[in-house]
């Protein structure tokens, strides 16, 4: 390095931390508002409030695609968002789950196989939060998917019964592996660091 010029590693400075009020949260918020809205749609009659209740339940889950893309892309990924973005997803997916088990049109045990999961899962996550947070892995956004794909089939109308069940079934069994694996996540970060692996 020449003498006299700046050294550019010792003058860089880290960027500052995404803020919690941004884009990406402020749509995870978004998703959990339009919750409420779906469920009053998805109990009124007739096939046109079906079909409205499938709409909002699709833009709220393509909320999830998006804002996880802008959170990456300008850099607001936070603790917040990590947190907040799997709670907003549970709300969704949990009232549609209700809501079609009490209209009679999914089994009770498989609402609440997923349910327990999921609600484990969270609190999991809150109480190993002080060794760190886990963030949602592959295996997690592909039971994600899965789930809304096989959710979405079911508040349609019309005779789509196999493919709702096939579908359904492929994230039940995703939900359970997933869920497994965050429990092996949450283990190894509680365990004392010299511990044996």
């Amino acid at each position: 390095m020449i003498a006299g010029t700046p050294d550019p590693v010792a003058g860089a400075q880290d960027p500052p931390p995404a803020g919690v009020w941004n884009i990406a949260n402020a749509l995870t918020l978004l998703r959990i508002a339009l919750v409420p809205l779906f469920v009053w749609l998805f109990f009124l009659d007739g096939t046109a409030m079906r079909l409205a209740a499938f709409a909002v339940f699709a833009v709220a889950s393509i909320t999830d695609k998006i804002d996880g893309d802008i959170a990456r892309a300008r850099g607001l990924v936070t603790d917040f968002g990590k947190i907040a973005d799997p709670i907003a997803d549970k709300a969704l997916t949990g009232a549609a789950l209700v809501s079609l088990s009490v209209m009679g049109e999914l089994w009770w045990w498989v609402t609440a196989a997923i349910m327990v999961r999921e609600i484990g899962i969270t609190v999991m996550r809150f109480v190993v939060i002080r060794r760190g947070v886990i963030p949602a892995s592959k295996g997690g956004k592909l039971k994600t998917m899965l789930q809304v794909l096989a959710i979405g089939l079911y508040i349609l109308p019309g005779p789509l019964d196999y493919l709702r069940w096939a579908m359904m079934a492929a994230a039940l069994v995703v939900t359970v592996v997933t869920g497994v694996d965050y429990v092996v996540q949450a283990w190894r970060m509680r365990r004392p660091s010299g511990d044996a692996a």
